[in-house]
């Protein structure tokens, strides 16, 4: 007869439960654990500590009596054909069922932060770039699409996305990021959240929290803020996508908070997380977190220590290998049963408590890079792209011109791929290895874009110069960009600024194309360029997408998720910042950016008629709309990002001149016009106040209806009426914005 935690139709903590209850201390343990197969000590690091680790963790054999809880990375440890692959995989399954007397399978979890980290498989453009898109709905058909790709070979659980909030672009990880703004971070981010759980594959938030907002944006350094940015610009993203997404795990931050680390932040991962927003799901350590405990942070007295502290402040799950969960140190039996039943729990959700669960044999050919995937990435590349300037009109060039292209990164791939692909993350230590997917350079788009252009390696005497500038990713200082690879100042990199210097003094009209991680100051070009486009890692297909803009053949529409400033110096300078914290007299350091939060131009030309308020005034518990038409009164088709901004003229508190609540993509051929609908409650007034309280006030609010966080095409004021109104979790979130 099966028993209890067999039965398909009990709900899945039921028989979890059940399975828990007939574990041994052990078995209970295993299920915390996880093994990285192939991570040994050659080579690179590819995380943190991966060296010093990877040969005191414990072995499979070693845990195979009592079962397992994770397999880490099995395709993105070492390059494997896809079909390969997924028959290792299931081969790794059986022997992990059969050696433990309930024959559950292990949890398999990769990486998917620009698509399945795995060899052939498909490259999207970054997540710098998504924020790019301003496009939500696109990010979840991306993001569904990988998951789906994932799923197909065996894979369970993702780590993305990544719901940091840029606070300091000199941090190595903004490329990782999706924007400095918590609404974009948050709703694109939920997207693809979204996306990957709609496709059966557990998504993961990370890094939980404030690790974007560390000292001098250096990597794993304290991050010091104080409880009110914490509340109101860092935790939002993941409350949203917790909520809003269905996110099903969490992983921690290697980040201490006022000297409290992530992984033993009690307050962080248990109180909030668990008891205030009611998280169900899992929380696993980012890799190596729990060693970290004591061998960076030092507040833990070896390993088992460092495994108690984290498991009672609610990690769940040790990866990405076995050392400080072990059942050589037994762990406290509340705190144990606590974290087995949620991973238990998770595992029935996925089928892999049922009797019938069999692993996805592979053998069939597996294509991870199929045409509508590669469409897909064209697509996000492609609206991600930003038009930064263009007064001249230098751009859309024409065919037939005389070109002159400069910058060895319009020759490379690498301009094309940020750290966490395949080809820079795995690929870069197999050399004689091929990329596994087509990546054409920016320098071959162009060919192929410009079939009658001549190029030319020197600028003199060319019609127009495109001069091609950014980095190169890699992980722990093996490239300009990417984890561990963090900036001083935001000058570029490799002497490339000697570079655009020598290209404006050659005469031709000098086109600056960035292909970057990170945004650069280039106000010292400002005058003198006769445009500026702006890529961030956008992927396999990103070639295609700058070299379609810079033609014209496509629109460009993507708009600034940060800030790119005038001066290399002068850091960290958010555009959420209070009147003190902007250009004024107290300090002779400016840091206006030159190009704001949000901007982005096209090749056409848009104008707002003014905007239409329903109710003026509404109570604090209330809701107004606002309708405006916006008119494409150009002779091509484009796309407008119509932006809503909260502007709040008296606070208890000093608040950020202005914030994101809403945005709404506009696509109009020539002579068209569009309505858009906002529903704005007053809920997204609601900040925390001195003592610590999330409320809404009443009094006077602006709206400010714009195209970027500084270029505002209309106000509109607002008055909330009634008494003051303390918000919690179940809070709207949204503005939902509408195109009719």
């Amino acid at each position: 007869m099966a028993h209890p935690w067999q039965d398909t139709t009990l709900p899945a903590h039921v028989r979890a439960a059940d399975l828990l209850a007939r574990m041994t201390t052990e078995e209970k343990t295993a299920q915390l654990s996880s093994v990285w197969i192939g991570a040994d000590t050659d080579g690179a690091d590819v995380a943190p500590g991966q060296h010093t680790y990877a040969a005191h963790s414990a072995a499979l054999d070693a845990l195979l009596p009592y079962g397992l809880g994770q397999l880490t990375r099995p395709f993105a440890t070492v390059p494997v054909e896809p079909a390969e692959g997924a028959a290792r995989l299931a081969d790794l399954q059986r022997t992990i069922r059969a050696g433990n007397r309930f024959a559950l399978p292990a949890l398999a979890h990769e990486e998917c932060l620009t698509g399945f980290t795995a060899w052939q498989a498909t490259v999207f453009p970054t997540p710098l770039a998504w924020g790019a898109t301003f496009d939500p709905a696109l990010v979840t058909e991306m993001a569904q699409s990988i998951g789906t790709s994932m799923r197909a070979v065996g894979i369970h659980q993702g780590l993305a996305p990544v719901l940091d909030v840029v606070r300091d672009a000199r941090w190595g990880r903004t490329e990782e990021a999706i924007g400095e703004d918590p609404y974009l971070v948050g709703t694109i981010g939920t997207a693809y959240v979204r996306g990957l759980e709609a496709a059966g594959i557990v998504a993961t938030l990370k890094h939980f929290a404030g690790y974007s907002a560390s000292r001098a944006a250096r990597n794993h350094a304290p991050a010091s803020i104080g409880p009110r940015e914490l509340a109101d610009v860092i935790l939002p993203p993941f409350e949203m996508a917790l909520r809003d997404g269905g996110a099903r795990s969490v992983m921690p931050a290697y980040n201490d908070i006022d000297g409290l680390p992530a992984h033993a932040h009690t307050q962080l991962l248990t109180q909030l997380l668990r008891e205030q927003w009611e998280f169900t799901g899992t929380v696993v350590s980012d890799y190596y977190g729990v060693s970290l405990l004591e061998e960076a942070h030092r507040v833990a007295d070896g390993e088992a220590d460092a495994a108690r502290l984290a498991l009672a402040a609610g990690v769940d799950v040790e990866l990405p290998a076995a050392r400080c969960f072990s059942p050589e140190d037994p762990l406290p039996e509340e705190l144990l049963d606590r974290a087995a039943l949620r991973v238990l729990t998770q595992k029935c959700e996925l089928g892999l408590l049922d009797p019938d669960w069999e692993p996805v044999t592979g053998g069939a050919p597996v294509d991870l890079n199929p045409p509508h995937m590669r469409e897909l990435a064209q697509k996000v590349a492609q609206e991600s792209v930003v038009l930064l300037a263009n007064d001249s009109g230098a751009l859309p060039l024409s065919d037939g011109l005389h070109i002159g292209l400069v910058g060895p990164l319009a020759h490379e791939q690498a301009a094309m791929l940020g750290c966490y692909t395949f080809p820079r993350h795995v690929g870069v230590h197999h050399p004689d290895l091929p990329t596994g997917v087509e990546v054409p350079t920016l320098a071959e788009a162009l060919r192929t874009e410009l079939p009658g252009a001549v190029f030319v390696n020197d600028p003199a005497g060319a019609d127009v110069c495109l001069a091609v500038v950014g980095d190169r990713s890699g992980l722990f200082g093996r490239g300009s960009s990417g984890e561990g690879c963090d900036a001083e100042v935001l000058e570029l990199p490799y002497g490339q600024a000697e570079l655009l210097d020598e290209a404006m003094a050659c005469g031709a009209p000098v086109v600056i194309v960035v292909l970057s991680g990170r945004p650069y100051a280039l106000g010292r070009w400002a005058d003198r360029a006769a445009a500026v486009v702006q890529a961030f890692f956008p992927g396999q297909e990103g070639g295609g997408a700058v070299a379609g803009v810079l033609s014209g053949r496509v629109e460009p529409s993507g708009r600034l998720p940060v800030a790119v400033p005038r001066s290399p110096g002068g850091q960290p300078a958010p555009y959420l910042a209070p009147p003190l914290g902007r250009h004024g007299f107290p300090s002779t350091v400016d840091p206006t950016p030159l190009f704001p939060f949000g901007h982005g131009l096209s090749y056409t030309e848009f104008t707002w008629d003014t905007p239409e308020c329903e109710v003026p005034e509404l109570p604090t518990d209330g809701e107004t709309s606002i309708r405006l038409t916006v008119r494409n009164t150009g002779v091509r088709s484009g796309t407008e990002v119509v932006q809503l901004y909260l502007h709040d003229p008296v606070g208890t508190v000093a608040r950020p001149e202005v914030r994101l609540v809403g945005y709404a993509r506009v696509s109009l051929d020539a002579g068209a016009s569009a309505e858009v609908h906002a529903a704005f409650p007053a809920d997204l007034a609601a900040y925390t106040g001195a003592d610590g309280r999330r409320v809404i006030e009443p009094g006077a609010l602006e709206l400010r209806v714009a195209a970027s966080s500084e270029r505002v095409h209309h106000t509109v004021p607002l008055t909330l009426t009634g008494a003051e109104r303390e918000v919690g979790h179940e809070r709207r979130m949204r503005c939902d914005m509408r195109v009719k």
